[in-house]
């Protein structure tokens, strides 16, 4: 495959997821504000801009919820936004018009062109609906009518990277607000989890119980363990089969590394220091996301995205 296409693919995989996952952040964290008057709103989003990898404003001016929406919602500009996921996505469907199908394609073009401008304080709920369903279906698309080739592996390791990275950052946020910060109930709802939790724990969510399903089951798709598993494993089927020795891809063994210290930490542990572990996972994300550019596309610059990770 041609070092474009894929590079193209990966890049149509991130986007895609993360549109999806800040979404998931905004709505939850953008309703919180509204429900509990007890929350400084000004720290708050100052915060959840952090969190995200954007810019904070560093004058004296009191951020609102209008914001933070108008910054990573639908500034078309601003590489953390949703509307530029949506329309970085589309660009990249572009470039790989060959090899995209039409139907997905034709989603992507669909949803960047009824991207709003402006969004009022009413339909924001319904508007990180909108992105989530047309996220879903994009998917469900590549899923549904790609072959299991490199395309789709491509593909398939952007989105796990990238929801590995989301998944983080969703989790960063539960220490935003300190005692104000979202419960883990609103934390598993938000990542669609609260169903699949209660069937595995069959129990009102505990912090420990909560934080374990979300970064250590391997079942649950959105859960870190998964998804940094997954993208191990389109990496294992993309490189060449060497059963003789140890791992040789720098990216894989960059992935590995986050899993082995996630996977065999104790819960408490992680809990005790849960910011400073979620940073470690955005970083070992972003690390492997270079070290697969400079293995399968290295004549192009990374899409750069404000922050830590990429």
């Amino acid at each position: 495959m041609l070092s474009r296409i894929a590079e193209s693919l990966f890049w149509i995989g991130r986007y895609i997821e993360r549109s999806d996952g800040t979404a998931r952040i905004l709505d939850v964290h953008l309703q919180l504000l509204l429900e509990d008057p007890w929350i400084e709103e000004n720290l708050a989003c100052r915060s959840l801009l952090s969190v995200m990898g954007s810019d904070v404003p560093d004058d004296n001016r009191s951020l609102t919820r209008a914001d933070v929406l108008a910054l990573l919602a639908v500034d078309r500009t601003h590489p953390a936004s949703i509307a530029y996921s949506l329309g970085a996505a589309r660009e990249n469907a572009r470039r790989a018009r060959e090899i995209v199908s039409t139907e997905l394609w034709e989603c992507l073009n669909t949803t960047r062109a009824r991207m709003p401008r402006k969004i009022a304080g009413e339909k924001t709920h319904e508007f990180f609906g909108w992105v989530r369903d047309r996220s879903a279906l994009a998917v469900g698309i590549m899923d549904s009518s790609a072959s299991r080739d490199e395309a789709w592996h491509f593909f398939t390791l952007g989105r796990s990277i990238e929801r590995a990275d989301m998944t983080a950052r969703l989790l960063a946020t539960r220490s935003l607000t300190e005692a104000s910060g979202p419960s883990w109930t609103t934390i598993l709802r938000s990542c669609g989890a609260y169903e699949a939790y209660l069937r595995t724990y069959r129990g009102v969510p505990s912090a420990r119980n909560a934080a374990e399903f979300l970064l250590l089951d391997r079942l649950f798709p959105r859960s870190i363990l998964y998804s940094v598993s997954r993208a191990e494993q389109c990496l294992r089927d993309l490189g060449p089969r060497n059963e003789r020795l140890g791992v040789t891809d720098s990216a894989q063994r960059l992935l590995g590394q986050i899993r082995s210290q996630l996977e065999y930490r104790p819960i408490t542990e992680i809990l005790h220091e849960l910011p400073r572990h979620m940073d470690s996972v955005q970083d070992a994300t972003s690390a492997a996301s270079e070290a697969i550019r400079q293995r399968y596309f290295p004549t192009n610059l990374a899409p750069s995205w404000i922050g830590e990770s990429a």
